[in-house]
């Protein structure tokens, strides 16, 4: 019994040491501005957070929405290419990137398309295209279910909505994440690991996954708030109403990773009773064909836009 109780004692001074080895601080949010905003970049006042966003081009307004942990930045690509011929909008979703938390820990669907029609009411835009990602994609037809008029095409680069727990990888971070015990501990550990694995599960091809494109994740994670705004999310994924897809009125293009590890392809199936939805599925690619394959992706777009 004495050597079982020591073995125990051992594990958990271990788990101590380690946990503080992989602690982390935040990054000052001046420093994250410093490096990672541009001439583009600009702020406003939505719900008491000071959101951080981009408006480039000129014509037919085009919304870029992002996932759960990604920021403005994974549509860098598309906007180089859109902003020659559209007006390109995008920002940092509460929760992510610059934006950080909301003060009400409010993460959910309805909440997140109230907040997006307030910004875009307060940008003047009232008619536009849609485009998003994951959970960007998941608020994208959310938002053109509840305001048909507005959306004048829906792009949804494999949205988020309905989900397959049983094929869920049990140690990818949005499966642990909906854990209230590592909850509690995320958000002050280092998140680089995590950030690495995920990408790999993002992308098919991991010859994408740049330095350059790690340390932007890792750093976005460490913005103040942001690690204890992810586990919130997450912790609601399949577990809110949501609206009826076949409600949509807007002209909609459904995107697909073929090899997509987060939300399998299957899925794409809830989608066909959107009247008129068009499929695109790319083979060899995974959960963000707008980072992963952009030149091909956006021009696909732009022809359904067209």
């Amino acid at each position: 019994m004495k050597k079982i109780l020591k073995a125990i004692t051992v594990i958990l001074l271990l788990l101590i040491v380690a946990f503080f080895a992989l602690k982390k601080a935040d990054i000052p949010l001046q420093d994250l501005k410093t490096k990672y905003c541009n001439s583009e970049s600009k702020f406003i006042q939505i719900d008491s957070m000071n959101v951080h966003y981009r408006i480039e081009g000129d014509g037919k307004p085009i919304v870029l929405i992002h996932g759960t942990g990604a920021c403005l930045q994974s549509w860098d690509e598309w906007t180089d290419t859109l902003k020659k011929y559209y007006k390109v909008v995008r920002l940092d979703m509460p929760g992510f990137g610059l934006t950080g938390p909301r003060g009400d820990k409010d993460y959910s669907i309805k909440r997140y398309v109230s907040f997006l029609d307030e910004f875009l009411k307060a940008k003047g835009i009232d008619s536009f295209a849609l485009a998003g990602n994951s959970l960007g994609g998941e608020i994208a037809w959310n938002y053109a279910a509840a305001f048909p008029g507005k959306v004048t095409h829906l792009i949804l680069v494999d949205p988020g909505g309905f989900y397959l727990d049983k094929n869920e990888h049990p140690f990818s971070v949005f499966a642990l994440a909906k854990h209230k015990w590592f909850a509690e501990i995320v958000g002050k550990l280092d998140t680089r690991i995590l950030v690495k694995r995920t990408l790999n599960d993002v992308f098919y091809d991991d010859s994408k996954i740049t330095p350059e494109k790690i340390d932007m994740y890792h750093d976005m994670s460490l913005r103040a708030g942001n690690r204890q705004a992810f586990t919130d999310r997450v912790q609601l994924i399949g577990k809110e109403k949501l609206a009826d897809v076949s409600t949509i009125k807007s002209k909609t293009l459904l995107m697909w990773g073929k090899e997509d590890q987060l939300i399998n392809i299957s899925l794409a199936e809830h989608f066909k009773s959107i009247p008129g939805v068009e499929n695109l599925i790319y083979e060899k690619v995974g959960h963000s064909p707008q980072e992963e394959i952009p030149q091909r992706s956006v021009q696909d777009a732009m022809n359904f836009i067209h």
